[in-house]
């Protein structure tokens, strides 16, 4: 098999990140990767609707220092015909089946005025999400011909750009398993299991391990609004103590496909999703759990991730900007100008050097941050605006009890 190509045409790696210049001809974009695994009917489409329907709303324009442009506009048009659905009629959309669907979103600055010089010097300009959900029953059943097989593959390798892959459990099938839910729980975990384990031989670098493949695996309990007595830390009390062991072997087959396999995490973070609230004939899609996160968790938490894993591992530097895509821009600006007055040649370089900087920018105290916030807002910095209101987002989600973040 021919050796894989990363998504800019070079070998897989992450050198620099990728930069798109499709939005408003001039704007330089970074693309940064979601990966949702779901099993049949767990609430994908729900999701993703209720996701970019909110962001389209006229309260959160307002408030909001960006705006959250859909790529392909006949699709945003039906995701936020979709969310519409849910708020004016209490009409949830269709579920749909073997539908392997990229999203594409543009988090544009709303304000890309201002001085000149200091809009030259940004590393970059917005965001793209893209937001790859890839169909539950393609774990579940067998491919039906040689073809769907290959896309199947096809599909599976484009979401390997993703430094975050979230597996959804089905709030609903856990009340269907109540006092069982170790059944369900083995069902989706060994599904996702043996699917990657059917991959392994055509995904690999000529037998070698990969380089760019998602690096955080997060359990996300969808239709949390089902579960309104359960937090975040009892949810994962539940899926450690009634699937632990499961956990452990999907783990054991994720290390099996990448380089440096000790920066790997899996079921060590958690979180709570909830596109709305659902009652007979009702659907309250202001009452949400956990969306706004996915924006801060797909940015962010990959860079706080990296931190903690360059101070318990010894990286080598080449590794550096590979593990997580964009490191080298977004460290660019949560550590700002100050640490590092120098040019440095080669791309990479930076990030192995502002380290100790980025270190400290990413274990910030609740208030520094929200000072250099304040700061960036007054000063119409609004990439670093966005980049650090990210990063209390992230804060608020633990102390709200939505978020368990790693503590290796």
């Amino acid at each position: 098999m021919p050796r894989r190509r990363s998504r800019n045409g070079s070998v897989p790696g992450r050198s620099g990140g990728r930069i798109v210049t499709a939005v408003a001809g001039t704007l330089r974009v970074r693309e940064q990767n979601i990966a949702v695994f779901g099993g049949s009917g767990s609430g994908k489409t729900v999701l993703v609707s209720s996701f970019y329907g909110a962001a389209q709303e006229q309260s959160f324009q307002k408030d909001s220092l960006f705006d959250l442009i859909a790529d392909d506009t006949g699709q945003g048009n039906r995701l936020r015909q979709n969310y519409l659905g849910m708020k004016n009629r209490a009409l949830a959309p269709e579920p749909t089946r073997f539908a392997a669907t990229p999203y594409s979103f543009v988090v544009k600055l709303k304000d890309q005025g201002g001085d000149a010089k200091a809009a030259k010097a940004r590393p970059f300009d917005a965001l793209r999400l893209v937001w790859h959900d890839y169909p539950g029953e393609w774990f579940e059943e067998e491919p039906s011909s040689a073809q769907e097989a290959r896309r199947r593959l096809d599909v599976f390798r484009k979401l390997l750009r993703s430094d975050v892959a979230v597996i959804l459990v089905d709030g609903q099938k856990l009340l269907d398993y109540a006092g069982e839910e170790e059944k369900y729980l083995k069902s989706l975990l060994w599904g996702l299991r043996e699917g990657l384990l059917r991959f392994k031989d055509d995904l690999l670098d000529d037998g070698e391990p990969l380089a760019e493949f998602p690096r955080i695996w997060i359990l996300a309990l969808s239709k949390a609004d089902l579960h309104p007595d359960l937090d975040v830390h009892g949810f994962e009390d539940l899926v450690v103590e009634k699937a632990a062991g499961d956990i452990s072997s999907l783990h054991d087959v994720l290390k099996g496909l990448v380089k440096l396999p000790e920066a790997l995490s899996m079921g060590e973070d958690f979180m709570l999703l909830s596109s709305a609230r659902f009652e007979p004939g009702k659907i309250e899609v202001a009452e949400r759990k956990g969306l706004d996160l996915l924006l801060p968790v797909a940015c962010i938490l990959p860079l706080e991730r990296l931190v903690h894993w360059a101070e318990r591992l010894e990286i080598p530097r080449k590794w550096l900007d590979r593990l997580v895509d964009n490191a080298d821009v977004i460290a660019r600006i949560l550590v700002g100008a100050a640490p590092l007055m120098v040019k440095v040649p080669r791309v990479g370089r930076y990030l192995a050097l502002a380290l100790p900087f980025l270190a400290r920018a990413i274990k910030a105290n609740g208030p520094k941050i929200e000072e250099r916030n304040t700061r960036a807002r007054a000063n119409h910095d609004y990439l670093t605006a966005v980049l650090t209101q990210f990063q209390l987002d992230l804060a608020q989600g633990v102390k709200d009890a939505v978020l368990v973040k790693s503590v290796k």
